[in-house]
């Protein structure tokens, strides 16, 4: 309903050496990755080589009701997800965790990103005689993985074998009967950490917020290309397909991660809190108050008011309880859907030069609902500030970007343009050679939607209907 970006999942999973409740640890990891995905979630646990799962549209809340995880039961393992459709749509089959019972034994995968060469892949293992249920990458993952282990000793041998040939990104965690075993791609395009609660259990999630929530300490992130091995033993490291360049996804920092999360080492409530910083200094204005656009753009208002010194005020409100079964109104009610969600606050922009810090501009639908709210609450002036550079390409690994026709900054020639559009009195993005310091030029970064250039060839990518274009055509 809204003009947003999204990403397209989150994923959790936790080993411990004796059986215990570990639907319920699952339960609260996928509650603080939330975020990640509201439209799908599902829970797998493993008692004792016994695989149970839960898999339904909705939020955590709404599917894992408490009978819900009763019917789980105990366990020593689980793994959870996540999920938005970003490829694949809205198919029951493509919620996640993905079950596969083959002659090896069973597992259960779950997969946070995008393959670019899913469609090649699903055609050579359809060739081959395989089935596939759903249009999600994921089981292409999954075959490629299941191909490997009928050829190898083990399952993380297979892992090793099968992550040359999926290309694109990939962070994954995959259950067996006695082991969990996670996964990145060598790029390291989405994140994956691991901690250890204090009676030994380990935690795997999309991010360390997850980890907060279940007791569990942080010990490191999983390196790009590394497989890691967690069993009754502990804790084994394979680091064969590591070695590349790593190009996480910068959008990671300015919009997807919960502020209170650290990723590759960087905590992303300094880098956007260092985005509103260099927007000051980049793109100054004469203005009486510094507002954010929640939840995202908030840090990077702070960061511009302390640079500036323009007092940093809280502009709106938003309603935190529009949940993915928000019926959408009709299309000529929806000029006023954005009050739904947020409403300003008059006292604090009424006869105010407003400085309006947002994550980004997609289509700027949303951006002109929401500079009009401003103007309806008396804000003599709106100034509109993006913590990011402007969108131009499509992103082929994870993030939900519209196609390129459809992004305003492609539509238009000049800024002033589009800040003409959403009815700003002015507009300034990000400069795209500032966003290496928003991770204090520790890491590569993918900065791909931005600038067009990919670390990965996306030739074979497709479109984000892939699978029905390419093959069911």
């Amino acid at each position: 309903m809204f003009d947003s970006i999204h990403e397209e999942c989150g994923v959790f999973g936790i080993f411990e050496n004796s059986s215990a409740d570990a639907a319920a640890s699952t339960y609260f990891g996928l509650y603080a990755l939330q975020h990640r995905g509201q439209e799908s979630c599902g829970i797998t646990v493993c008692d004792d080589g016994v695989f149970r799962h839960k898999r339904m549209d909705g939020l955590v809340s709404e599917v894992f009701t408490k009978e819900e995880l009763n019917k789980l039961g105990c366990g020593n393992m689980a793994v959870g997800h996540v999920r938005y459709s970003t490829t694949g749509g809205s198919n029951h089959n493509n919620i996640q965790p993905l079950v596969i019972r083959h002659i090896k034994g069973n597992m259960a995968l779950v997969h946070n990103g995008n393959l670019v060469n899913a469609a090649t892949l699903r055609r050579t293992f359809e060739m081959s005689g395989a089935i596939f249920h759903g249009t999600s990458d994921t089981e292409a993952i999954a075959y490629s993985i299941v191909k490997e282990r009928l050829k190898c000793d083990s399952t993380e041998e297979a892992v090793e074998h099968a992550m040359p040939y999926i290309k694109g990104a990939y962070s994954c965690i995959l259950m067996t009967a006695t082991k969990l075993i996670a996964f990145r791609d060598p790029d390291g395009f989405r994140p994956l950490c691991i901690g250890k609660t204090h009676d030994g259990a380990y935690v795997v999630a999309s991010e360390s917020c997850a980890l907060d929530t279940t007791g569990a300490e942080f010990i490191r992130d999983v390196e790009p290309g590394e497989i890691v091995v967690i069993g009754k033993d502990g804790l084994k490291s394979i680091k064969t397909n590591c070695g590349n360049k790593q190009n996480i996804c910068i959008f990671e920092y300015i919009y997807f991660a919960r502020p209170d999360s650290v990723i590759d080492g960087i905590s992303v409530h300094h880098a956007r809190l260092k985005a509103g910083e260099l927007l000051a200094k980049h793109s100054p204005v004469d203005a009486d108050i510094v507002i954010g656009v929640p939840d995202s753009g908030l840090d990077a208002a702070l960061g511009y008011a302390n640079e500036s010194g323009i007092p940093y005020g809280i502009g709106f409100i938003k309603n935190k309880y529009i949940g993915r079964s928000f019926i959408k109104p009709e299309q000529h009610q929806r000029e006023n859907t954005v009050k739904i969600k947020l409403n300003a606050i008059r006292e604090t922009v009424k006869g105010k030069r407003v400085i309006m810090i947002d994550d980004s501009i997609v289509r700027g639908t949303t951006s002109a609902r929401i500079v009009r709210l401003l103007r309806e609450a008396g804000a003599k002036e709106v100034h509109v500030r993006i913590s990011s550079p402007a969108f131009l390409h499509s992103c082929y690994f994870g993030t939900d970007i519209d196609s390129e026709e459809n992004l305003i900054a492609g539509k238009y020639n000049t800024v002033q343009e589009i800040a003409d559009y959403i009815g700003a009195d002015s507009l300034a993005y990000l400069p795209i050679d500032s966003l290496s310091e928003l991770v204090s030029n520790k890491m590569g970064y993918c900065s791909g939607c931005f600038t067009g250039q990919y670390p990965v060839d996306v030739k074979e990518a497709g479109g984000k209907n892939k699978f029905d274009e390419k093959i069911h055509k």
